[in-house]
């Protein structure tokens, strides 16, 4: 029975599935995300930009010797030692002195991403068993990882701490409780974390500082009144307890107005400036630094305030044995980010330095008089040598190493594990005890016995023989419709 109910799920749930369905997310979605924002190029020349519009992939192909562009198979980039990869077309649109001109460029060739094999941009995704052996192809094949210089690569499955999500631990000793957040905005993580000592005093360290930053001076910067702060923790004792103390020990601090906080703030981030070059530094501090999931413009700053307190109010609770603090090997509280996620990130980095590269060509194309071209100005190189790269080696946009590796191919088993491996961030050289322990939610979804020997024991796993990896939601879409249902206030 068990056999029969095992054959029957992986008839509908390949083992590889995981891989190529992130993969196809990323090419009908995820790339054109990226480009979506960040879609206006704007060189220094008066009255003239770049809109980047819709993008468009053609099947996998290769350039000839003579120029000439062809569909390729699998099996001939691994014999001819070829990247198999897809054309990437930008629709480009002048903008001149706010009129775009749309029949100018229309789509240009911008590079090549590499393809997965067996996803929507691949040949062999439905081909039957007779085109797969003509084509030189193994019919039993699973697919699911890339072909780069005639070497099979596959992107190994990333763990992590989940992003936007409030994690209170106390540190050792357990005199200091923490409230930790991996804020991720597109293209950018913060850690921001609000730290109570022993007395009931809060500090909040985010990226960009040097040392702590005073949790009412940064409340006061962020527009939030005393009154608000108060308001906000009538609900809990201990919590507007601790409000009060942090109010009346830093009375200084409570009496400032918005713009003065600024500046307060402004003196650590740039000892010995004026004033108006320390506001704006501490302007752009806690706009694009602190807590940037939330937003990075100027109205998000009171949110931003209201965010903290919730922070230090869970710090609070668990001082004072109200609730037990997180786990952060509970794997609720992590992510796993597989080749379309991964594949977005790398893509995002190299699509960075390709609108420098453009911006670059066109004033540099001005000041020395001449015509711009779209071959001028567009060097397809510069987004598929990055990617190639990184594919290629294996180091990855934050530091990691060790995302892209060769595929095992010493039998089919090893290569159905290869393909379902995840890898944790940790240093292998570092203890780690605990993430390294089996923990009871990895039921169902983390194989409990299948794992190295040696440093990485615990940190390299393998995904269950019938874990089905979930998509997720777009965070923004769910927050606007639980909000219009009414259910829960706005922070």
């Amino acid at each position: 029975m068990t056999s029969t109910i095992l054959e029957s799920y992986l008839n509908t749930n390949p083992l590889v599935q995981h891989q190529v369905e992130s993969f196809n997310r990323f090419l009908d979605t995820g790339i054109q995300n990226v480009i979506n924002r960040k879609n206006i190029i704007e060189p220094s020349i008066e009255g003239f930009a770049l809109r980047l519009g819709k993008v468009r992939l053609d099947k996998a192909s290769v350039i000839e010797a003579d120029g000439s562009r062809r569909p390729i198979m699998p099996n001939e980039t691994r014999l001819r030692n070829l990247t198999y990869a897809a054309p990437i077309f930008i629709e480009v649109v002048p903008i001149i002195r706010g009129i775009e001109k749309s029949a100018s460029f229309g789509e240009v060739f911008v590079g090549e991403l590499p393809i997965m094999v067996k996803s929507n941009l691949c040949y062999t995704k439905n081909a039957s068993t007779a085109q797969l052996i003509e084509n030189g192809d193994d019919p039993d094949d699973p697919g699911g990882y890339f072909i780069i210089k005639g070497v099979e690569r596959v992107l190994i499955g990333l763990e992590d701490i989940a992003a936007n999500r409030i994690i209170t631990t106390k540190k050792k000793g357990g005199d200091k409780v923490s409230s930790v957040v991996f804020s991720t905005a597109p293209g950018f993580r913060a850690r921001c974390v609000v730290t109570r000592n022993q007395s009931g005093m809060f500090v909040v360290d985010f990226p960009t500082t040097t040392k702590s930053i005073n949790f009412i001076l940064l409340l006061r910067a962020l527009g939030v009144k005393p009154t608000d702060m108060l308001e906000y923790s009538e609900d809990l004792l201990q919590f507007k307890n601790d409000m009060m103390l942090n109010l009346d020990v830093n009375g200084e601090f409570r009496e400032m107005n918005q713009s003065e906080a600024l500046i307060e703030l402004g003196k650590l981030a740039a000892p010995g400036q004026a004033k108006e070059y320390q506001q704006r530094r501490a302007e752009t501090q806690i706009d694009n630094y602190l807590l940037p999931h939330i937003g990075e413009t100027p109205d998000d700053r009171f949110q931003k305030g209201k965010y903290l307190i919730q922070m230090a109010r869970k710090s609070t609770i668990i001082a004072n044995r109200m609730a037990k603090e997180d786990d952060k090997d509970h794997y609720a509280n992590k992510r796993v980010k597989f080749a379309g996620e991964l594949m977005e990130e790398l893509f995002a980095y190299a699509f960075r330095f390709f609108t420098k590269e453009v911006k670059y060509q066109i004033e540099r194309t001005s000041a020395r008089g001449r015509k711009l071209s779209i071959q001028s100005i567009i060097n397809p190189d510069t987004i598929t040598e990055r990617i190639a790269y990184a594919m290629g080696t294996g180091t990855w946009v934050a530091g990691q190493t060790g995302v892209s590796q060769v595929l095992d191919r010493t039998n089919i088993i090893s290569t159905y594990t290869h393909l379902r491996r995840v890898k944790s961030p940790l240093a292998k050289k570092h203890p780690h005890f605990k993430a390294r322990d089996v923990h009871g939610t990895q039921w169902g979804k983390i194989c409990p016995s299948e794992t190295p020997e040696g440093q990485e024991v615990g940190l390299t796993k393998y995904l269950a023989l019938m874990a089905k990896v979930t998509v997720g939601a777009e965070e923004k879409l769910t927050e606007a419709k639980i909000k219009e249902l009414s259910k829960i206030e706005p922070l």
